[in-house]
């Protein structure tokens, strides 16, 4: 991941998380939600059945702030999403912050951009697995 083209973040396999909070959402949902990435059964056993998790593998994270996930193009009459159920800054870093702490509690090498930021975000997705978790 680089921001302003100087690399700030880099794992090797594991996980992209594109974390996205929401006004809504609290420290809570950090707490709760990180065990469940960390123990999330998404890698391949040596039969190909999806029985690992990122903590089994030794995986890192790669933990990116990702507001434009809370976007709402279902009331909008145009073409132009609302993200206005959006956490503001000052709430919604905190929160990205406990949840990659709450990943490193777990065991989970953590690496994150920088909040705020506009990233240049490189992915080599193998498979592709791609899950949408709510708390």
């Amino acid at each position: 991941m680089a921001v302003d083209g100087e690399a700030v973040a880099e794992i090797g396999a594991g996980l992209c998380i594109l974390l996205g909070v929401a006004e809504e959402d609290g420290e809570g949902e950090a707490v709760r939600l990180a065990p469940k990435v960390a123990r999330l059964r998404i890698f391949e056993n040596d039969l190909g059945k999806f029985d690992l998790s990122v903590l089994d593998t030794g995986g890192g994270a790669l933990v990116v702030s990702q507001f434009t996930l809370i976007a709402d193009s279902k009331r909008q009459k145009g073409t132009r999403p609302d993200f206005s159920k959006a956490a503001r800054r000052e709430q919604a870093e905190p929160i990205y912050e406990r949840f990659a702490q709450e990943l490193r509690n777990l065991g989970v090498p953590v690496q994150t951009g920088v909040f705020g930021a506009r990233m240049e975000v490189e992915l080599l997705n193998e498979g592709p697995v791609t899950i949408v978790l709510e708390t």
